[in-house]
């Protein structure tokens, strides 16, 4: 019996960029905008390299920041559903590298390469996951726990792949953005987690695996 073929496996950054005049391949760096909440959205971008950050500001002026993506990750698929602008803003955590695809260009790609479709759906069900996940996160988890469970997050811990011990460098502010609390509450734990050792500094962030005790524990 012959054996069965292998599959092919499908790489989106080598797809995209043969797409070539489709796509739009750019550099941003740290802090820069790469779309505005209220700007017209008509197009979904794929993350190459380096990691965005995705806010929305209040009429209050109070910013929440609502996703951190990395490699691999699409962002501003909002337009493929009717959405006429940004919800959001999205900016350069780090110095990152990201292909812009009209939203024309991605349904026509989804119609005709079932691979990419497959992926697009699956970061689709992802976010889902994701956003329920941290909906309950934040109505039945402390400060503490969700600090914690952020920064594993972050870490890549519970994804496919090697943990990457060493984080993006993240301020204070913008950690306690993400979880929902306070500067001062942020200082505290991260203190904390480094007196027991989860989290140690050496140059940059290192994220312990023995994080998960904190989200674990009850």
């Amino acid at each position: 019996m012959a054996p069965a073929p292998k599959k092919r496996t499908f790489n989106p950054k080598a797809f995209l960029t043969r797409l070539g005049a489709k796509t739009i391949k750019a550099d941003y760096g740290k802090g820069q905008v790469l779309f505005a909440q209220g700007d017209l959205a008509n197009a979904v971008f794929y993350i190459v390299k380096g990691k965005v950050k995705l806010s929305v500001v209040s009429k209050q002026g109070k910013e929440a920041v609502i996703a951190i993506l990395g490699p691999g990750d699409f962002f501003g698929e909002g337009c493929m559903a009717g959405q006429m602008v940004r919800m959001s803003t999205a900016a350069g955590l780090s110095e990152c590298t990201v292909i812009e695809l009209k939203k024309e260009t991605v349904v026509r790609v989804l119609h005709d390469e079932p691979a990419f479709s497959e992926l697009f759906l699956a970061h689709l069900l992802s976010r889902n996951i994701r956003i329920e996940e941290d909906l309950v996160d934040q109505l039945f988890n402390s400060s503490e726990k969700r600090l914690a469970r952020v920064l594993l997050l972050l870490a890549n811990f519970g994804k496919e792949g090697k943990p990457e011990k060493v984080v993006a460098k993240l301020s204070q502010e913008t950690l306690a953005s993400i979880v929902g609390t306070t500067r001062s509450r942020v200082s505290y734990f991260m203190n904390r987690f480094r007196k027991l050792g989860f989290i140690h500094y050496n140059g940059g962030l290192e994220v312990h695996s023995s994080l998960l005790h904190v989200v674990l524990h009850d």
